[in-house]
């Protein structure tokens, strides 16, 4: 009887027990926000000064984005980017490619702009947004923010997908269309453009491509510049393909400076953000809180300076490049708010400066859009 009542005790507090709560320390850590943007340009014969603006202002953009935060959380920033408009792909393809994927991975993305070119072709907008909607890997969450930014200069209207259908499709799925008209803005209006962006609930907009966005040099560029050079050394590259993701990331900071210092400064501090991440080749962002995984990668996955290092070593070394990255990083953005704030007055002087450059367009748009998904802005 006694051990029937011992189990019937034993029963009833198993049975009633409250549920126990989950370790805060072992949740899996909530997912940060995203602003994913897919960047669609015409690379027909005439698109010249369009690609020039977007090789041009790709940091600019990535420095508005980066300064965003949703809820207080730093939101990750993944771009795409297609051409379309160019004989060299298969009409049946709809003369588009898709280059980049959403990625974070901005120095592709800045790699496969500078390899653009341009050449005659057909147009077909209504065919590159039904590719871009379909293509992508777009966020699940009504709350993140999902933008296809489309440029050119030929009829919305042109080929066998209406843009129409396709707009649609797009906002159905969360996703704003913006486009962009090169030329003048009442022809863009006429061609449909501004209907495009209205069936998604996007914004219109029209620029001049042959116009010459201006990097306002400052005092502070070479600076920052000198700072990129030692940012670079704490860069550790690991894994197959670790010295060639290295070696883009060198050829991206040379593509930025045909343009000017001003424009490498700029790129200088989107590698200061947390919008450039590198986890897939540097072993400071892969490993700086993982050194589990780092003890288990193989001595010929290391560069020549890490091999024959025990794990206390490898932890050691991944610490200390990640503190001088973080020294380097903070006195870069100390700099830049010297150089913004120069800027800034430079251009309080300039009087009849033009505003319709791609630049200007998509960040405006962006930023708005943005906003009406509660993500707020740094002044």
């Amino acid at each position: 009887m006694t051990k029937l009542l011992s189990f019937f005790a034993f029963w009833l507090a198993a049975t009633f027990a409250p549920l126990p709560t989950t370790n805060p320390d072992t949740q899996k850590p909530e997912s940060a926000p995203k602003i994913q943007v897919a960047l669609l340009l015409d690379t027909s014969g005439s698109m010249d000064g369009l690609i020039e603006q977007a090789k041009s202002q790709l940091w600019k953009m990535v420095n508005e984005l980066a300064t965003s935060k949703r809820d207080g959380k730093i939101p990750d920033i993944e771009i795409a980017l297609y051409e379309y408009g160019k004989d060299d792909y298969p009409a049946d393809k709809g003369h588009i490619k898709m280059l980049v994927p959403l990625t974070t991975d901005l120095d592709l993305v800045s790699e496969k702009l500078f390899q653009l070119h341009t050449n005659g072709g057909s147009e077909y907008c209504g065919w590159a947004i039904k590719d871009a909607t379909e293509e992508l890997k777009w966020s699940k969450s009504n709350d993140d923010l999902k933008i296809i930014i489309i440029a050119g200069n030929e009829p919305f209207t042109q080929g066998p997908k209406d843009y129409k259908n396709t707009c649609k499709d797009a906002i159905t799925n969360g996703i704003v269309v913006n486009t962009i008209f090169c030329g003048d803005c009442e022809e863009g209006i006429r061609t449909m453009w501004k209907d495009g962006a209205d069936r998604a609930d996007g914004k219109y907009m029209c620029i001049n491509t042959n116009a010459t966005v201006v990097h306002i040099a400052t005092p502070f560029d070479t600076e920052i510049v000198q700072l990129n050079d030692k940012l670079n050394t704490t860069y550790i590259a690991y894994g197959s393909k670790g010295a060639e993701k290295k070696e883009r990331q060198s050829a991206q900071d040379k593509n930025a400076g045909v343009y000017s210092e001003a424009n490498v400064a700029e790129r200088a501090m989107s590698k200061s953000s947390n919008a450039y991440k590198n986890d897939d080749w540097d072993a400071v962002d892969a490993f700086k809180n993982n050194e589990k995984d780092l003890a288990k990668l193989k001595d010929e996955e290391l560069p020549a300076e890490m091999k024959g290092m025990n794990a206390e070593q490898r932890k050691a070394y991944v610490d200390k490049k990640a503190k001088e990255r973080e020294e380097i990083q903070s006195k870069i953005r100390e700099v830049n708010k010297k150089r913004e704030k120069f800027i800034a007055e430079e251009r309080k002087k300039t009087v009849g400066s033009t505003k319709n450059t791609l630049d200007e367009a998509m960040l405006g748009a962006v930023r708005e859009q943005a906003e009406k998904k509660n993500y707020k802005f740094e002044k």
